[in-house]
Protein backbone atom coordinates (compact mmCIF):
# COMPACT_ATOMS: atom_id res chain seq x y z
CA UNK A 1 0.00 0.00 0.00
CA UNK A 2 2.98 2.57 0.45
CA UNK A 3 4.23 3.86 -2.37
CA UNK A 4 6.85 7.03 -2.36
CA UNK A 5 5.43 8.29 -5.91
CA UNK A 6 2.00 8.76 -4.44
CA UNK A 7 0.96 12.31 -2.98
CA UNK A 8 0.15 11.68 0.42
CA UNK A 9 -3.62 12.60 1.51
CA UNK A 10 -4.58 13.12 5.25
CA UNK A 11 -7.31 14.25 6.62
CA UNK A 12 -8.83 13.71 10.12
CA UNK A 13 -12.23 13.71 12.34
CA UNK A 14 -12.90 13.60 15.97
CA UNK A 15 -14.73 10.89 17.27
CA UNK A 16 -17.57 12.64 18.48
CA UNK A 17 -20.27 10.26 18.00
CA UNK A 18 -22.73 8.99 14.80
CA UNK A 19 -21.66 10.75 11.27
CA UNK A 20 -24.12 12.79 9.46
CA UNK A 21 -24.89 13.49 5.74
CA UNK A 22 -23.00 16.84 5.75
CA UNK A 23 -19.93 15.07 6.72
CA UNK A 24 -20.68 11.57 4.14
CA UNK A 25 -21.28 14.34 1.33
CA UNK A 26 -18.81 17.23 2.13
CA UNK A 27 -15.89 14.84 3.55
CA UNK A 28 -15.83 10.87 3.63
CA UNK A 29 -17.18 10.19 0.26
CA UNK A 30 -14.44 12.58 -1.55
CA UNK A 31 -12.09 11.07 0.40
CA UNK A 32 -12.85 7.37 -0.82
CA UNK A 33 -12.67 9.14 -4.40
CA UNK A 34 -8.95 9.17 -3.08
CA UNK A 35 -7.85 6.20 -2.79
CA UNK A 36 -6.77 4.76 -5.51
CA UNK A 37 -3.72 7.67 -6.49
CA UNK A 38 -2.87 8.61 -3.33
CA UNK A 39 -1.40 6.95 -0.15
CA UNK A 40 -4.28 7.97 2.23
CA UNK A 41 -4.26 8.73 6.15
CA UNK A 42 -7.14 8.85 7.99
CA UNK A 43 -6.85 9.52 11.80
CA UNK A 44 -9.60 9.42 14.41
CA UNK A 45 -7.96 12.34 16.70
CA UNK A 46 -9.18 11.49 19.88
CA UNK A 47 -6.59 13.67 21.40
CA UNK A 48 -8.87 16.74 20.24
CA UNK A 49 -11.89 15.34 21.60
CA UNK A 50 -10.55 16.26 24.91
CA UNK A 51 -10.28 20.15 24.08
CA UNK A 52 -13.79 20.35 25.52
CA UNK A 53 -15.64 18.25 28.43
CA UNK A 54 -16.32 14.69 27.85
CA UNK A 55 -16.89 11.38 29.04
CA UNK A 56 -13.92 8.83 28.87
CA UNK A 57 -15.95 5.72 28.25
CA UNK A 58 -17.99 7.61 25.63
CA UNK A 59 -14.63 8.82 24.31
CA UNK A 60 -13.80 5.35 23.99
CA UNK A 61 -16.78 3.79 22.14
CA UNK A 62 -17.60 6.41 19.66
CA UNK A 63 -13.89 6.17 18.42
CA UNK A 64 -14.36 2.37 17.73
CA UNK A 65 -18.12 3.45 16.14
CA UNK A 66 -16.39 6.16 13.97
CA UNK A 67 -13.87 3.74 12.53
CA UNK A 68 -16.69 1.45 11.74
CA UNK A 69 -18.34 3.95 10.30
CA UNK A 70 -15.44 5.28 7.99
CA UNK A 71 -15.13 1.33 6.56
CA UNK A 72 -18.58 1.16 6.28
CA UNK A 73 -18.43 4.49 4.08
CA UNK A 74 -16.26 2.77 1.79
CA UNK A 75 -12.44 3.47 3.33
CA UNK A 76 -11.09 0.09 2.63
CA UNK A 77 -8.27 -0.83 4.86
CA UNK A 78 -6.65 -2.53 2.44
CA UNK A 79 -6.47 0.79 0.66
CA UNK A 80 -6.00 3.12 3.40
CA UNK A 81 -4.31 3.73 6.67
CA UNK A 82 -7.12 4.73 9.52
CA UNK A 83 -5.36 4.96 12.54
CA UNK A 84 -6.25 6.52 16.00
CA UNK A 85 -4.23 10.08 17.23
CA UNK A 86 -3.37 8.60 20.47
CA UNK A 87 -1.77 5.51 19.29
CA UNK A 88 0.92 7.49 17.27
CA UNK A 89 3.90 9.21 19.27
CA UNK A 90 4.91 12.10 17.79
CA UNK A 91 1.46 14.01 17.35
CA UNK A 92 2.12 16.00 20.75
CA UNK A 93 5.49 16.25 20.33
CA UNK A 94 5.53 18.11 17.14
CA UNK A 95 2.80 20.08 18.56
CA UNK A 96 4.88 21.17 21.76
CA UNK A 97 7.74 22.60 18.89
CA UNK A 98 5.47 24.19 16.56
CA UNK A 99 3.79 25.88 19.31
CA UNK A 100 6.94 27.51 20.10
CA UNK A 101 7.07 28.70 16.68
CA UNK A 102 3.39 30.11 17.31
CA UNK A 103 2.05 33.56 18.18
CA UNK A 104 -0.34 33.23 20.75
CA UNK A 105 -2.04 36.47 19.09
CA UNK A 106 -2.41 34.29 15.81
CA UNK A 107 -4.46 31.43 17.94
CA UNK A 108 -6.84 33.91 19.37
CA UNK A 109 -7.74 35.36 16.35
CA UNK A 110 -8.70 31.38 15.46
CA UNK A 111 -12.56 31.77 14.11
CA UNK A 112 -13.32 28.69 15.74
CA UNK A 113 -11.89 29.50 19.34
CA UNK A 114 -13.70 32.64 19.17
CA UNK A 115 -16.77 30.22 18.61
CA UNK A 116 -16.36 27.57 20.67
CA UNK A 117 -15.26 29.60 23.61
CA UNK A 118 -17.62 31.90 23.47
CA UNK A 119 -20.48 28.93 24.13
CA UNK A 120 -18.22 27.19 26.82
CA UNK A 121 -19.59 28.16 30.19
CA UNK A 122 -16.78 26.83 32.17
CA UNK A 123 -13.26 28.56 31.83
CA UNK A 124 -11.76 27.79 28.07
CA UNK A 125 -8.88 25.18 28.63
CA UNK A 126 -5.54 25.83 26.90
CA UNK A 127 -6.01 22.63 24.85
CA UNK A 128 -8.83 24.94 22.97
CA UNK A 129 -6.81 27.74 22.09
CA UNK A 130 -3.74 25.27 21.10
CA UNK A 131 -5.82 23.01 18.61
CA UNK A 132 -4.70 24.52 15.45
CA UNK A 133 -1.27 24.06 16.38
CA UNK A 134 -1.62 20.31 17.10
CA UNK A 135 -3.85 19.82 13.90
CA UNK A 136 -0.81 21.47 12.46
CA UNK A 137 1.27 18.70 13.92
CA UNK A 138 -1.18 16.22 12.75
CA UNK A 139 -0.67 17.26 8.83
CA UNK A 140 2.93 18.00 9.03
CA UNK A 141 4.25 14.60 10.50
CA UNK A 142 3.32 12.79 7.57
CA UNK A 143 4.67 15.03 5.32
CA UNK A 144 0.88 15.55 3.64
CA UNK A 145 0.72 16.84 0.53
CA UNK A 146 -3.18 17.35 0.31
CA UNK A 147 -5.58 17.70 2.96
CA UNK A 148 -8.89 17.46 2.53
CA UNK A 149 -11.24 19.85 4.96
CA UNK A 150 -14.30 21.54 4.61
CA UNK A 151 -14.81 25.51 4.42
CA UNK A 152 -14.34 26.00 8.23
CA UNK A 153 -11.20 24.13 8.48
CA UNK A 154 -9.50 26.50 5.58
CA UNK A 155 -8.20 28.83 8.66
CA UNK A 156 -6.62 25.96 10.18
CA UNK A 157 -4.83 24.82 7.20
CA UNK A 158 -3.58 28.35 6.36
CA UNK A 159 -1.89 27.81 9.83
CA UNK A 160 -0.65 24.65 8.96
CA UNK A 161 1.02 26.31 5.80
CA UNK A 162 2.74 29.14 8.15
CA UNK A 163 3.94 27.11 10.45
CA UNK A 164 5.77 24.82 7.71
CA UNK A 165 7.22 27.48 6.23
CA UNK A 166 7.96 29.32 9.26
CA UNK A 167 10.22 26.23 10.80
CA UNK A 168 11.52 25.33 6.85
CA UNK A 169 12.87 29.47 6.73
CA UNK A 170 13.95 29.27 10.55
CA UNK A 171 15.96 25.73 10.54
CA UNK A 172 15.90 24.71 6.99
CA UNK A 173 14.07 22.77 4.43
CA UNK A 174 12.19 19.95 6.33
CA UNK A 175 8.19 20.43 5.82
CA UNK A 176 6.15 19.91 2.62
CA UNK A 177 3.69 22.99 2.75
CA UNK A 178 0.34 21.35 2.06
CA UNK A 179 -2.16 22.33 -0.09
CA UNK A 180 -5.94 22.20 1.08
CA UNK A 181 -8.75 20.26 -1.05
CA UNK A 182 -12.14 21.52 -0.36
CA UNK A 183 -14.64 20.20 -2.54
CA UNK A 184 -16.86 22.37 -5.14
CA UNK A 185 -20.16 20.07 -4.92
CA UNK A 186 -21.49 18.94 -1.49
CA UNK A 187 -19.18 20.15 0.71
CA UNK A 188 -21.07 22.55 2.77
CA UNK A 189 -24.72 20.62 3.82
CA UNK A 190 -27.05 22.75 6.04
CA UNK A 191 -29.35 22.12 8.57
CA UNK A 192 -32.72 21.28 7.50
CA UNK A 193 -34.50 23.02 10.16
CA UNK A 194 -32.23 26.51 9.73
CA UNK A 195 -30.67 26.00 6.42
CA UNK A 196 -28.51 29.28 7.27
CA UNK A 197 -26.66 27.05 9.49
CA UNK A 198 -24.28 23.62 8.72
CA UNK A 199 -25.68 20.78 9.54
CA UNK A 200 -23.99 19.54 12.74
CA UNK A 201 -24.01 17.12 15.63
CA UNK A 202 -24.62 20.04 18.12
CA UNK A 203 -27.52 21.42 16.44
CA UNK A 204 -30.31 22.02 19.21
CA UNK A 205 -32.98 20.91 16.83
CA UNK A 206 -31.79 17.28 15.99
CA UNK A 207 -34.71 17.03 13.35
CA UNK A 208 -32.02 19.36 10.76
CA UNK A 209 -29.61 16.55 10.78
CA UNK A 210 -29.66 13.60 9.06
CA UNK A 211 -27.34 10.77 10.69
CA UNK A 212 -26.11 7.73 8.39
CA UNK A 213 -27.12 5.43 11.13
CA UNK A 214 -30.80 6.71 11.61
CA UNK A 215 -33.44 4.46 10.38
CA UNK A 216 -35.10 5.09 7.15
CA UNK A 217 -38.20 6.04 8.84
CA UNK A 218 -36.42 8.67 10.59
CA UNK A 219 -34.66 9.89 7.73
CA UNK A 220 -37.91 10.32 5.52
CA UNK A 221 -39.70 11.91 8.35
CA UNK A 222 -36.72 14.29 8.92
CA UNK A 223 -36.37 15.48 5.38
CA UNK A 224 -39.94 15.64 4.69
CA UNK A 225 -40.82 18.48 7.51
CA UNK A 226 -37.70 20.35 6.14
CA UNK A 227 -38.22 23.88 6.34
CA UNK A 228 -38.40 25.38 2.71
CA UNK A 229 -38.52 29.33 1.02
CA UNK A 230 -41.86 31.46 -0.20
CA UNK A 231 -42.53 31.09 -3.63
CA UNK A 232 -43.15 27.56 -5.41
CA UNK A 233 -39.98 27.34 -8.07
CA UNK A 234 -37.64 24.75 -7.94
CA UNK A 235 -34.46 27.18 -8.09
CA UNK A 236 -30.69 27.42 -6.47
CA UNK A 237 -30.52 30.90 -5.14
CA UNK A 238 -29.23 32.98 -2.12
CA UNK A 239 -33.27 33.90 -1.62
CA UNK A 240 -33.95 30.23 -1.58
CA UNK A 241 -31.65 28.61 1.17
CA UNK A 242 -33.76 25.75 1.78
CA UNK A 243 -34.62 24.54 -1.88
CA UNK A 244 -31.12 24.96 -2.77
CA UNK A 245 -29.90 22.75 0.37
CA UNK A 246 -32.32 20.13 -1.15
CA UNK A 247 -31.05 20.58 -3.98
CA UNK A 248 -27.16 20.43 -3.22
CA UNK A 249 -28.37 17.63 -1.39
CA UNK A 250 -29.84 15.33 -3.85
CA UNK A 251 -27.30 16.49 -6.54
CA UNK A 252 -24.41 14.43 -4.58
CA UNK A 253 -26.68 11.85 -3.74
CA UNK A 254 -28.25 10.80 -7.44
CA UNK A 255 -24.90 12.36 -9.32
CA UNK A 256 -26.85 14.99 -10.82
CA UNK A 257 -25.80 18.18 -11.22
CA UNK A 258 -28.19 21.53 -9.88
CA UNK A 259 -28.95 22.77 -12.86
CA UNK A 260 -30.27 19.15 -14.32
CA UNK A 261 -32.21 19.05 -11.35
CA UNK A 262 -33.75 22.20 -11.59
CA UNK A 263 -35.10 21.35 -15.25
CA UNK A 264 -36.22 17.93 -13.90
CA UNK A 265 -38.22 19.81 -11.24
CA UNK A 266 -39.79 22.67 -12.97
CA UNK A 267 -43.72 22.87 -12.66
CA UNK A 268 -43.69 20.80 -9.85
CA UNK A 269 -44.01 21.15 -5.85
CA UNK A 270 -41.86 20.82 -2.74
CA UNK A 271 -43.20 17.97 -1.65
CA UNK A 272 -42.11 16.16 -4.78
CA UNK A 273 -38.40 17.36 -4.44
CA UNK A 274 -38.38 16.09 -0.60
CA UNK A 275 -39.62 12.80 -1.93
CA UNK A 276 -36.87 12.44 -4.31
CA UNK A 277 -34.12 13.99 -1.52
CA UNK A 278 -35.75 11.02 0.61
CA UNK A 279 -35.69 8.48 -1.48
CA UNK A 280 -32.34 9.08 -2.39
CA UNK A 281 -30.62 9.69 1.08
CA UNK A 282 -32.28 6.21 2.08
CA UNK A 283 -30.71 4.45 -0.64
CA UNK A 284 -27.57 5.96 0.14
CA UNK A 285 -27.18 4.85 3.59
CA UNK A 286 -28.63 1.92 3.29
CA UNK A 287 -25.79 -0.22 3.02
CA UNK A 288 -23.60 1.48 4.62
CA UNK A 289 -25.76 1.25 8.19
CA UNK A 290 -26.10 -2.84 7.34
CA UNK A 291 -21.90 -2.74 6.56
CA UNK A 292 -21.71 -0.66 9.74
CA UNK A 293 -23.74 -3.14 11.82
CA UNK A 294 -21.84 -5.83 11.04
CA UNK A 295 -18.03 -4.33 11.35
CA UNK A 296 -19.58 -3.08 15.02
CA UNK A 297 -19.89 -6.55 16.26
CA UNK A 298 -16.35 -7.79 15.55
CA UNK A 299 -14.46 -5.47 17.93
CA UNK A 300 -11.22 -7.75 17.36
CA UNK A 301 -11.40 -6.69 13.32
CA UNK A 302 -11.76 -3.49 14.20
CA UNK A 303 -8.97 -3.07 16.98
CA UNK A 304 -6.74 -5.17 14.17
CA UNK A 305 -7.36 -2.87 11.56
CA UNK A 306 -6.64 0.32 13.65
CA UNK A 307 -3.64 -1.63 15.02
CA UNK A 308 -2.10 -2.14 11.46
CA UNK A 309 -2.97 1.77 10.20
CA UNK A 310 -1.22 3.00 13.97
CA UNK A 311 1.79 0.93 12.85
CA UNK A 312 1.85 2.44 9.14
CA UNK A 313 1.35 5.74 10.91
CA UNK A 314 4.53 5.68 13.17
CA UNK A 315 6.72 4.64 10.58
CA UNK A 316 5.88 8.21 8.66
CA UNK A 317 5.77 9.89 11.79
CA UNK A 318 9.40 8.81 13.63
CA UNK A 319 11.00 9.22 9.89
CA UNK A 320 10.01 13.08 10.16
CA UNK A 321 10.57 13.49 14.08
CA UNK A 322 13.84 12.06 14.02
CA UNK A 323 14.45 14.98 11.43
CA UNK A 324 12.75 17.44 13.19
CA UNK A 325 14.12 16.93 16.21
CA UNK A 326 17.55 16.89 14.80
CA UNK A 327 17.64 20.16 13.45
CA UNK A 328 15.76 21.89 16.67
CA UNK A 329 18.97 21.04 18.09
CA UNK A 330 17.78 17.80 20.48
CA UNK A 331 20.37 15.68 21.17
CA UNK A 332 19.72 11.96 19.81
CA UNK A 333 18.61 9.45 22.14
CA UNK A 334 21.40 7.01 23.70
CA UNK A 335 20.71 3.51 22.21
Amino acid sequence: MSNDNKKIVLTCAQPTGKLHLGNYLGAVKNWVALLKDHECFFGIVDMHAITMPYVPADLRRSTLECAAQYIACGLDPKDCHIFIQSQVTGHAELAWILSCLTPVGQLQRMTQFKDKSNKQNESISSGLLYYPVLMAADILLYNTDIVPVGHDQKQHIELTRDLAEKFNSHYSETFKVPEAYIPKVGARIMSLQNPENKMSKSDPNQNGTLYLLDDPKILRKKIMSAVTDSGSEIVASEEKPGITNLLNILSVASNTTVKDLEKQFQGLGYADLKKAVADAVTKMFTPIRKKYNQLIADKNYLNEILKNGADAAQKKAYRTLSKVYRKSGYLERGK
